[in-house]
């Protein structure tokens, strides 16, 4: 009687075991299969397609709807044939991802790039579109969600792929065309002859462009053309945290490299109360009638931005072996200071020509009248902007930037003023003279 029952437990643990083996096989053939998909650019297609997909840091994969739910009830769209193109980094072909936030003079440094030549696609703010969709209705984004949709709709554009970031275009394009992409004439790439679709009159193109008379924008003529250059820069200020970036510069597909823009914080608020006057009215009325509430939500906010500024300078000075050779910092006073100089050690970090053409460019908008530096232009005197923000600051706003951001301050070498009279004397500097990308 014994002998059965033990004979009975055998077979039980040797099933169970079999069953562990088979399961243990079924999911590496589940990974070597998704592996095989995406290697195969028909699959890939045929992916994005069906369902647009995530691919997790640990490898999985899971449909965009479970980690973005808002874009769920988007309509699906068709996926022009971009994925063939750009399934290997061919050619040396150089993806380059431009970080700030704003007033840093972001613009004029993505033009170094957008001015490059015949060579280069140039995509400015496309995240635009993602943060307006996820934004909720009362203002807040969710950040979360926000950091997921951004790295995969960047993905996609550096294979000149525009599917996804349809999904967030408002109002939807129809049959992949649209009149609302966020600032195309910033875009050089996007008003050339071979994207230059015929005007249409009853369709009204906000950001149209300035060089020829074009209609709406055809994202899969905007594809094509993409897949024709040679390499593709990007810049954004939405991007909160370069370690979300992380599967990015792993992916194997791409070549990425990224450039992080960075200013003295009190320039920067100087400037956007400026800029964004409606917004930073409470900063006026501390300028004005009295002490700074530090505890307060804006104040707070403010810390925030720097915290994160600095947690993702931290990151890429430490140069982990993902971001090795692949991360620059650059502060926005040097750019001014020496625009030729940054420049040809930007084009030198990403491996791209530094043409004829961007030195001219770089020339003619360096030095321009007072009349032609707007607050929106990118075209400064570019020396005196260093020192501008200094006269239109009050000292009690400077010394509350100086409190809650100063050990980003620090880490970029800006100067702390203790008085007044050492903010306003233009003898004095506050930029410490510092080498950040020494390899």
């Amino acid at each position: 009687m014994r002998n059965k029952y033990a004979i009975l437990i055998i077979c039980i643990v040797v099933l169970v075991i079999i069953e562990k083996e088979n399961n243990i096989i079924s999911r590496v053939s589940d990974k070597l299969t998704l592996r095989q998909m995406l290697q195969t650019p028909q699959t890939m297609a045929e992916f994005t397609v069906s369902a647009p997909i995530v691919l997790e840091d640990n490898g999985s994969v899971s449909p965009i709807t479970q980690q973005y739910p808002a874009v769920s009830s988007l309509p699906d769209v068709g996926v022009p044939n971009s994925t063939e193109a750009s399934v290997e980094v061919e050619g040396g072909r150089k993806h380059i991802l431009l970080l700030a936030t704003t007033r840093t003079g972001s613009s004029f440094v993505g033009e170094l790039f957008n001015q490059q030549g015949a060579n280069m696609f140039y995509l400015f703010e496309p995240l635009w579109h993602v943060e307006r969709k996820l934004t909720l209705d009362t203002g807040v984004i969710n950040s979360s969600a926000a950091s997921w949709a951004y790295r995969d709709v960047l993905r996609q554009l550096f294979s000149c792929d525009f599917s996804m970031l349809e999904r967030f275009i408002s109002p939807p394009p129809e049959e992949h065309v649209t009149p609302a992409l966020f600032r195309r004439e910033s875009s050089t790439a996007l008003c050339e002859e071979e994207v230059c679709s015929p005007v249409v009159k009853e369709v009204l193109e906000r950001y149209r462009c300035r060089s020829r008379r074009c209609g709406p924008l055809n994202l899969t003529l905007a594809s094509l053309a993409c897949q024709a250059k040679q390499h593709l820069a990007i810049k954004t200020v939405r991007v909160r945290q370069l370690d979300t970036l992380r599967p990015l510069a792993e992916d194997p597909r791409l070549d990425v490299k990224f450039i992080q823009l960075v200013r003295d914080p009190r320039a920067i608020l100087a400037s956007r109360m400026v800029a964004f006057s409606s917004k930073y009215q409470n900063w006026k009325t501390w300028a004005v009638n009295g002490e700074v509430p530090i505890e307060d939500e804006e104040v707070k906010r403010l810390q925030g931005n720097c915290n994160q500024i600095k947690m993702s300078a931290e990151l890429g000075l430490s140069r982990p072996k993902w971001l090795q050779r692949r991360y620059m910092l650059v502060r926005y006073e040097d750019i001014a200071r020496y625009p030729m100089q940054k420049a040809a050690e930007m084009y030198k970090f990403t491996g791209i020509p530094f043409t004829v053409q961007a030195k001219e460019w770089i020339l003619r908008n360096t030095h321009a009248t007072e009349e032609a530096s707007g607050v929106y232009s990118t075209q400064k005197n570019s020396s005196e902007q260093v020192e501008k923000w200094r006269f239109s600051i009050p000292f009690k706003l400077a010394q509350v930037v100086q409190q809650v951001c100063g050990p980003t301050m620090q880490l970029f070498g800006y100067k702390f003023v203790n008085s007044e009279q050492t903010l306003l004397n233009k003898s004095v500097s506050l930029l410490e003279e510092r080498e950040f990308n020494i390899t």
